[in-house]
């Protein structure tokens, strides 16, 4: 080719890059302006993480609060339910039931353990469930609560003391009267009846103190005037209406 040829081809190839030069640059402009896409699937993927992550925390930090609640509540429940089986154990005794029938079977404490495996809300589940037969049992022991007059009132307490003695010389002198008529023997009663208020006062004031005991440190109140007077009106009564009888015969 000769020199001419060459220089020709040589300019032809130079304008045609010039006149590519632009659009390429225009090309690679329009691409550092948008984000790539691989740029932009990492950050959709990285927020979505981070939204389970968030969700996780949440759920972990909800279910330690129910737990710490569950356990506080348990707690609660556990003391209440052994100051009740205390009071309980303390009444049964007294009615004579063996200590040794108020313990747990080893069968019953293996199977309290299982029940206790599940967690504090399964061991929350179960005192409830203990709080309940404690409440029916306390129900029951109420119902069939025995007569404990050492728990009643001085007056009402005393007066099972007081007034069988004193209406036992009033119904003898009743008896003699029905039995004999106006006569020496109605006449003896009354006058051996005189002095029986006062042995009936003795007698129970004695037997108060025996009955019915007290704590140590603590008074027993006997009801002196109260107990006086109990035996005292019956007999007054008694001899009042038997004079009368005597006197209308």
């Amino acid at each position: 080719m000769s020199r001419d040829g060459r220089a020709a081809a040589t300019a032809t190839q130079a304008d045609g890059r010039g006149a590519a030069g632009p659009g390429r640059q225009r090309t690679a402009g329009e691409r550092e302006s948008s984000p790539p896409v691989a740029a932009t699937d990492a950050w959709q993927d990285y927020l979505a993480a981070a939204r389970q992550l968030d969700g996780v925390r949440r759920a972990a930090a909800a279910a330690a609060g129910e737990q710490a609640r569950s356990v506080q509540a348990a707690r609660e429940e556990l003391t209440e339910v052994r100051t009740r089986l205390a009071a309980q154990q303390s009444r049964l005794r007294e009615r004579g039931v063996p200590p040794i029938s108020l313990l747990p079977s080893p069968p019953e404490v293996t199977e309290a353990s299982r029940a206790m495996a599940g967690g504090p809300a399964t061991v929350l589940a179960a005192l409830r469930t203990a709080r309940e037969r404690v409440e029916a049992a306390d129900a029951a022991l109420v119902a069939r609560r025995p007569l404990r007059p050492a728990t009643w009132s001085a007056r009402p307490r005393n007066l099972l003391v007081y007034g069988p003695l004193a209406l036992l010389v009033p119904l003898i002198q009743v008896v003699v009267y029905a039995a004999t008529g106006t006569g020496p023997a109605t006449v003896a009663a009354l006058i051996c009846g005189l002095p029986m208020p006062a042995v009936a006062f003795v007698a129970g004031w004695l037997g108060v103190g025996r009955i019915f005991r007290t704590r140590p440190g603590e008074r027993l109140d006997r009801t002196s005037r109260f107990g006086a007077l109990v035996c005292l009106v019956p007999a007054v009564l008694v001899t009042a209406g038997l004079l009368l009888a005597m006197l209308a015969g």
